[in-house]
């Protein structure tokens, strides 16, 4: 990684085929090679430029996994959500009647 050949021959194009894991591992390694030094400022800059790339390429696919987990969530809510004082079933809760406590106007009596 750190002889500059494998950060210049990577394209934008080929990096929307990586996967996470491999994006994540590529990018691992190029921060080590950055924080470990010994490199020329080109090589440096070329690492940097390999790293940004890759840290979009995993970003994008968090990003993809959040949209399914949230249309996962969505698609799931209106089966286990019920409005305000009924059930699932959309029967009347009589829990929160006055014999739990409720409150009551005394014209409902």
């Amino acid at each position: 990684m750190t002889d500059g050949t494998t950060e210049q021959s990577a394209t934008p194009d080929a990096d929307s085929a990586l996967g996470y894991e491999q994006a994540r591992d590529e990018l691992i390694e190029v921060v080590r090679a950055l924080e470990t030094g010994g490199t020329t400022l080109e090589e440096s800059l070329a690492l940097w430029e390999r790293g940004e790339r890759l840290a979009k390429v995993c970003r994008r696919w968090l990003e993809g996994a959040r949209a399914r987990l949230d249309a996962a969530l969505t698609a799931e809510e209106p089966d286990e959500e019920a409005a305000p004082g009924q059930d699932a079933e959309g029967a009347a809760d009589t829990a929160g009647g006055p014999a739990a406590g409720g409150a009551t106007r005394a014209g409902d009596r």
